[in-house]
């Protein structure tokens, strides 16, 4: 048994495990000199950039605002997938604004969340509902929840 395992056990602790079902896709990067003088690849080829810490000179992203884009994106593909189960049409305008905070807390670095979720044009008590079924079936919402602190909001 593994050790982290025992040591739950031991202090009567619960532990959650997540059943993983079939792979449908492996995202592969390699990544040199971190976040304040790196740069990352994909195995494709398809992703190359260069990295740089949030207001630096230095020419490039940084990692806070790849997580914003990764969960942005997850997250309207999440409201794509929830509307057409409730057979809404959605518009071509939809839109997520992303904000993604890198803190100092308690010692230690911690990051928060805002998605600001435009649906034009979509009944808002309509619209609401889509964004918290949405919230529920995306990746990146399920991988956060209860870590982090997190804002979704309809405007």
């Amino acid at each position: 048994m593994p050790p982290l395992v025992q040591e739950l056990l031991e202090k009567n602790l619960e532990w959650k495990m997540t059943q993983i079902g079939k792979v449908l896709y492996t995202a592969k990067t390699h990544t040199t000199g971190g976040r304040e003088n790196g740069a990352s690849r994909s195995s494709d080829g398809r992703l190359d950039v260069r990295l740089a810490t949030p207001g630096s000179a230095r020419i490039g992203t940084n990692p806070e605002q790849l997580f914003a884009v990764a969960w942005s994106a997850c997250f309207e593909s999440a409201i794509a997938l929830v509307a057409r189960k409730r057979k809404i049409t959605l518009p071509a305008d939809v839109a997520i604004d992303a904000e993604v905070d890198l803190n100092l807390a308690d010692g230690g670095y911690v990051i928060s969340t805002r998605l600001n979720v435009s649906l034009p044009g979509i009944d808002r008590k309509a619209a609401q509902a889509l964004v918290n079924e949405a919230h529920e079936v995306c990746a990146y919402s399920k991988a956060t929840r209860n870590n982090m602190d997190v804002a979704i909001k309809l405007v």
